[in-house]
């Protein structure tokens, strides 16, 4: 008798795996949507929506300062220029966070995000507790995603809606000049251009 653990190969789909497919399976059944259109959808979330098309939005301004001036004055179309842009990409401005001023995004009546330089929000940025609190005691939010700013630095909360969706530009590392743009892109997280992380 083997004791192993079974591997992960071949362990059992988890609850939410198992409905996923339940629903999508009803949804082919019904005729509302085909097996190709599910593809199409997880692979422009996978690969054409997200905040690795965040990521090269941040890395191009901090290597490029005419494409930073651009975006800083017109982010919709900067963006576009790279080619991303679309259902929840309009309006979208970006804050640039200095060595004096620090940046953060919430939306307090939903969860209003620019889905085409940072994909789908996370479940935090969602949740009432963070949409309440970012507003109230910004500080104390940040603190417990481990961001603790100096007293001298401001902080500037922003609040998105419909009309208007917001993308941080993180500070740049010291060293941005010197690294090729898509050594840069690695290190832009999701969580830096929501402003929770420095």
């Amino acid at each position: 008798m083997n004791d192993q653990p079974a591997s992960p190969a071949h362990a059992s789909p988890s609850v939410t795996a198992l409905r996923i497919e339940a629903i999508e399976a009803l949804l082919v059944e019904r005729r509302l949507i085909t097996s190709d259109v599910v593809d199409a959808i997880i692979d422009t979330y996978e690969h054409h929506v997200g905040p690795m098309n965040g990521a090269r939005v941040v890395a191009r301004a901090w290597v490029d300062p005419d494409y930073r001036a651009r975006l800083l004055e017109d982010a919709t179309s900067a963006v576009g220029e790279l080619g991303f842009g679309g259902a929840e990409g309009e309006h979208l401005v970006v804050l640039e966070n200095t060595d004096a001023v620090h940046n953060v995004v919430v939306c307090t009546l939903c969860s209003c995000y620019p889905w085409p330089v940072l994909g789908l929000p996370p479940r935090w940025y969602k949740s009432s507790a963070y949409r309440s609190r970012m507003v109230r005691e910004p500080r104390a939010v940040l603190a417990e995603f481990g961001t603790t700013l100096p007293d001298d630095v401001e902080l500037r909360v922003w609040d998105s809606s419909a009309e208007v969706r917001y993308l941080v530009l993180p500070l740049a590392p010291g060293d941005a000049a010197d690294r090729p743009e898509d050594e840069l892109v690695a290190s832009v997280t999701r969580d830096h251009m929501i402003g929770v992380v420095r």
